[in-house]
């Protein structure tokens, strides 16, 4: 996610409101939402996933009826770059990880890396173009400062019935930023990046970023928690982007706003 608007990408109205803090966002929002506070048990999420941290190797239990990331699953090459849509990489299924290595741990890094050279404040594996269950973030969006939080097989738990809508934007989706409605609050499970696991209730702006990170592991776009209206304000820049992508790849966009219809079920909060 760009780091100042809701980007997870840094914009100039995050940047002011962080300015007197010590952070900027983490995805980007307007500044009248953009207190990124963690409600509940913030120091258990800070202290245990920060990345490099815990032992060299754990390994989470093995489910029968899982499929797993393999190793071949998790490798990647350096440097890393943002995949943009409509590739169809970001629609594509997220495997689980049970192997927390020094593997596991250089793909968080470079995925820090390129967040910050993108000015983001948290990225998911898929946007990078590996389908695992991994995401990471960092609300001062600059290297050295604030807190490196890498999430493993993170699940939700609790959405808050409270909805608050807020512009977004995607590191996916350069250039474009729009109103998404999400919960304020959510609980969630997962792992950090030795293994060990994290339990812990998110509010507001790092609830929002965690969420639109966590659509990413699901293969949901942005776009697609949006309101036909909002979709229609982005309908060109997503049709530039298709059509980037048949320009540079020769290929037919695997997918077109064109086609694109409100989804009722991805729009929905169940739990």
């Amino acid at each position: 996610m760009a780091a100042a608007r809701f980007h997870l990408h840094l914009c100039p109205h995050l940047l002011r409101a962080f300015a007197s803090s010590t952070s900027r966002p983490l995805v980007a929002t307007h500044a009248r939402t953009l207190p990124l506070r963690r409600t509940g048990p913030a120091r258990p999420l800070a202290a245990r996933n920060r990345r490099g941290s815990g032992s060299s190797m754990a390994a989470a239990p093995p489910a029968e009826d899982e499929d797993f990331a393999t190793a071949a699953d998790l490798q990647f090459e350096a440097p890393l770059k943002i995949v943009r849509y409509p590739d169809p990489v970001l629609r594509a299924r997220n495997k689980r990880i049970n192997t927390f290595d020094g593997n596991l741990r250089s793909l968080a890094d470079e995925m820090f890396d390129v967040m910050y050279k993108t000015d983001g404040i948290g990225l998911s594996a898929p946007q990078v173009g590996v389908n695992v269950q991994l995401m990471v973030f960092n609300q001062a969006g600059v290297k050295g400062e604030g807190e490196e939080i890498v999430l493993v097989n993170p699940e939700v738990y609790k959405f808050s019935k409270r909805l608050v809508v807020d512009e977004e934007g995607c590191l996916s989706f350069p250039g474009i930023y729009a109103n998404v409605l999400r919960p304020d609050t959510v609980k969630i499970n997962a792992q950090d990046v030795s293994g060990a696991k994290i339990k812990v209730k998110l509010s507001q702006l790092s609830a929002r970023v965690f969420q639109h990170e966590f659509d990413h592991l699901l293969g949901i776009l942005f776009f697609d928690r949006m309101t036909m209206d909002v979709v229609e304000s982005i309908r060109e820049q997503l049709k530039d982007l298709e059509d980037k992508y048949v320009e540079t790849t020769g290929q037919k966009s695997p997918e077109t706003v064109e086609n694109y219809r409100e989804a009722k079920d991805i729009m929905s909060f169940s739990r």
